[in-house]
């Protein structure tokens, strides 16, 4: 209970209202990861350059960091990919830095194509489509 005390309330309220998901391996019970749908998976300062027309579906996945650079991306991402598909019928939509390359790299290899760049303060962000 400590830990949701000490968030802000928007964060609070983001996480009560937009869909949150684990990723729990069945093996030995651990956190994986984390994705989440809709607005939650936009970054705010995107919306002036128009980043997010209507008509896809946003989403949003963070990978438990220990796990992260050693293959397991791809099994993580369809894992994903598959409950998505399986829940929405419009083209996907996905934020992500510019300087993360491997991730940049793991979702064109899912058939993800660079859309719009923007900037937020000096970070540099692309969204990238599936249809």
């Amino acid at each position: 209970m400590g830990v949701v005390q000490d968030l802000p309330f928007n964060a609070i309220k983001e996480l009560l209202a937009d869909e949150y998901y684990c990723v729990i391996d069945k093996s030995n019970e651990e956190l994986v990861g984390y994705f989440c749908m809709g607005k939650s998976a936009q970054v705010p300062a995107g919306f002036p350059f128009g980043a997010y027309p209507e008509g896809f579906v946003d989403i949003g996945i963070g990978m438990k960091p220990e796990l992260t650079g050693r293959g397991n991306g791809s099994i993580f991402f369809s894992f994903i990919l598959r409950y998505i598909y399986r829940n929405a019928h419009s083209p996907l939509r996905l934020t992500v830095a510019t300087f993360n390359h491997r991730a940049i790299h793991l979702y064109e290899k899912f058939g993800f194509v660079s859309k719009m760049k923007f900037l937020n303060n000096s970070i540099g962000f692309i969204t990238m489509i599936k249809e």
